[in-house]
């Protein structure tokens, strides 16, 4: 099923001398500049209390970081990533880059938190750039490579979260948290730069007022039976996402484990699975096998809740269970935000908009509720919660699957 989404776009006039396709090495570069960017939301999450020491302040106060960054994350997707539609994204994507390099770098000199809360609110809207890299990979790939392409995008996306979550604590405990938004800020420096020389300059795809885009985002999601579809599925499945992961720090954290910041990190790193799993499941899409890879994924991250809640004190349960979640939500992610992107070429700027804040929302809840129910009951409450989560978006697969998730 596909449905246009308004305004009606002009076609995009190719860049001159360019190849079409995405070659391998734009490939890696749009992961690596994806998943940097996206990570930048998550450096603070697992350091919250050293930032509290060094500002004399209490770990709840500094927890407002987290809070903040989120919200510009959010700002910056409703209102910047639309535009990927109708500007030079050439322009665009390093800007919002150089702007994250630059907030980053006074993040690492806050003199206070409320100015550090004022400075990672701003790289959580500029570090939205993440978002325009996976609708422009769509457009500059072929039919044939799509999946892939994307596929390798979400998959460093993805582990651009997984790997600020795991280093965080390790470089700031080698050379401590300024230093460390001090790096970050000059890789983040080097890609603006990298990208802006590599991309083509691109035409708008549609000549429209601000005011009209923005409009068109929520009117898409009222219009298209499989944007809804596909909206609803990724919301349940980032709230189980958020839910697990948030719940994971709280068992290891505690007696039987009493891991530290860093061993949890690292344990973390097993969820590299899951993104190279998103890059290869991508390939399943281009061969038309990517509904039934779905809820296979599905299935997969049923299992590991399973897993995991029936023996919360084993080590090795908790691994597997790490592992197949990893592997099975994340290709569901990259399944989902592929064919989202495929209802209309010509609008992935403002379809993605409409994934990703689906996938706000349910994040958000899922991490509102992993410590009610940690109080309530602990881990295998947490997991009970995440299969019911996660329950809508297989009987969504299941009824829907052959109508409107069609492509």
């Amino acid at each position: 099923m596909t449905t246009s989404v308004p305004p009606a776009p002009m076609p995009a006039a190719p860049a001159a001398g360019r190849r079409p396709g995405m070659s391998r090495g734009a490939t890696f570069l749009f992961a690596l500049a994806g998943g940097a960017a996206v990570g930048n939301l998550y450096w603070s999450q697992p350091i919250l209390d050293t930032i509290a020491t060094g500002f004399g302040t209490t770990a709840s106060a500094a927890g407002l970081l987290v809070t903040v960054t989120q919200i510009g994350y959010a700002v910056g997707v409703f209102f910047l990533v639309p535009l990927g539609d109708v500007v030079d994204r050439k322009v665009m994507i390093p800007l919002l880059m150089l702007l994250a390099a630059v907030m980053l770098g006074l993040s690492a000199l806050a003199p206070s938190l409320p100015v550090l809360l004022v400075t990672l609110a701003l790289v959580g809207v500029s570090t939205v750039s993440g978002q325009l890299l996976a609708p422009l990979a769509g457009d500059l790939a072929t039919d044939e490579q799509r999946g892939r392409v994307l596929g390798t995008v979400v998959s460093g996306v993805l582990l651009g979260i997984l790997v600020a979550r795991a280093v965080s604590g390790v470089v700031t405990d080698l050379v401590g948290w300024r230093a460390l938004y001090a790096i970050v800020a000059a890789v983040m420096l080097v890609l603006a730069v990298t990208v802006h020389r590599f991309l083509p300059r691109l035409e708008p795809r549609a000549r429209v007022g601000y005011g009209s885009l923005l409009a068109s985002v929520p009117r898409t999601y009222v219009t298209s039976a499989a944007v809804r579809w596909l909206g609803l599925m990724g919301a349940a499945v980032m709230a189980t996402f958020t839910l697990y992961w948030t719940g994971l720090t709280l068992l290891l954290s505690a007696e039987p484990f009493g891991f530290s910041t860093t061993r949890i990190g690292l344990l973390g790193l097993v969820g590299i699975l899951g993104a190279l799993a998103a890059q290869q499941v991508g390939r399943l899409h281009d061969r038309g096998l990517g509904v039934p890879a779905i809820g296979v994924g599905l299935v997969l991250a049923m299992a590991s809740f399973v897993v995991a809640g029936v023996a919360p004190g084993s080590i090795v349960a908790v691994v597997v269970s790490v592992a197949l979640y990893s592997v099975g939500v994340q290709a569901v992610q990259m399944l989902l935000q592929a064919r989202v992107l495929a209802v209309d070429p010509s609008a992935r700027s403002r379809l993605n908009t409409v994934f990703v804040v689906g996938n706000f929302v349910g994040g958000t809840v899922g991490s509102a509720l992993a410590g009610l129910l940690w109080g309530a009951g602990g881990w295998p409450v947490i997991m009970t919660a995440a299969g019911l989560l996660l329950l809508p978006a297989l009987l969504i697969w299941a009824v829907q699957r052959r109508r409107a998730f069609a492509a």
